[in-house]
């Protein structure tokens, strides 16, 4: 799989579990540290919980593992280090809170839907 694929799936399996306002940016042109962002909100702390096992399993299938996963203690924002594929876990507040979206809003945003 490509890392593009990778963010697709991460964008499937949170939509499958209803996370919601789900986006990927690809900051391959702008970022060294990584080629894909994928962004949600989830309801709840709990919601979130699930949801990162949920993107931990489904990439483990494919064999790609999280070098890192940060911030899980009810932070509100859960970041998820698989590489070149960061997966960005909010509460609504804490994604208002940082606007990733608008720091990264130079580039390209992707349908998660393709």
């Amino acid at each position: 799989m490509t890392n593009r694929d990778f963010a697709l799936l991460a964008a499937k399996t949170l939509s499958d579990k209803k996370a919601q306002d789900i986006v990927i940016i690809d900051i391959q042109e702008k970022a060294a540290f990584a080629d894909y962002f994928v962004i949600c909100s989830g309801t709840s702390e709990r919601q979130i919980n699930s949801l990162i096992d949920d993107v931990e399993d489904a990439f483990a299938k494919e064999g790609l593992f999280a070098k890192s996963i940060e911030g899980k203690n009810g932070s509100g924002w859960v970041l998820m280090d698989f590489g070149d594929v960061i997966v960005n876990l909010f509460t609504r507040e804490m994604r208002e809170k940082y606007s990733i979206e608008k720091v990264w809003g130079d580039c390209q945003f992707i349908e998660a839907e393709e």
